[in-house]
């Protein structure tokens, strides 16, 4: 976590048991549970592959803290660095890799989350996030507001019939 940065503990709490009960699951079988968020805010003016700015850092630190006990096992960035470096802190405090998807591809990402059973972060953009979301089966919502969104974070949860079940919470 960001020095100085702290995310007040009920909001926490509130949102970690969400996250918590939307990965539960009393069968046999696990399910796969696919977490959705769009990049933290990015440079402006910083080149076409720009970096977090400070809250940014925060912002992907909060989602860490999250999603620390939400058991995910794969996590799934673009391959710019305001994607990764939305990922990384989850992905350090698990000792995950993150891998990286075309985002022009994302018929090929949504196969690998079908065919991956597990808890998935996809670490994405204000066009794909809400589109992967729509082509899991999932319900997007509005479109995201590309100048000032970055707080959304999706849970789909795939069900064996197909179907999907869509939560969105804001997660700051």
């Amino acid at each position: 976590m960001i020095e100085g940065m702290r995310m007040p503990n009920r909001l926490v709490f509130v949102l970690g048991a969400a996250v918590l009960l939307a990965a539960s699951n009393t069968d046999a079988e696990p399910r796969t549970v696919v977490y959705l968020v769009r990049h933290a805010e990015k440079m402006l003016d910083a080149g076409s592959d720009p970096p977090l700015t400070r809250q940014g850092l925060e912002h992907a630190a909060a989602l860490a803290e999250i999603l620390e006990d939400a058991r995910i096992t794969h996590i799934h960035s673009s391959d710019l660095l305001r994607t990764r470096r939305t990922a990384q802190p989850l992905a350090d405090r698990l000792g995950l890799p993150i891998s990286t998807y075309d985002p022009r591809d994302l018929g090929a990402l949504v196969t690998k989350l079908r065919s991956t059973p597990g808890r998935h972060l996809v670490s994405g953009h204000s066009n794909t996030t809400p589109e992967v979301v729509r082509l899991l089966g999932g319900a997007p919502g509005e479109e995201i507001d590309e100048p000032t969104e970055y707080d959304r974070l999706y849970i789909v949860v795939l069900e064996e019939d197909g179907s999907a079940t869509t939560i969105l919470l804001r997660y700051f």
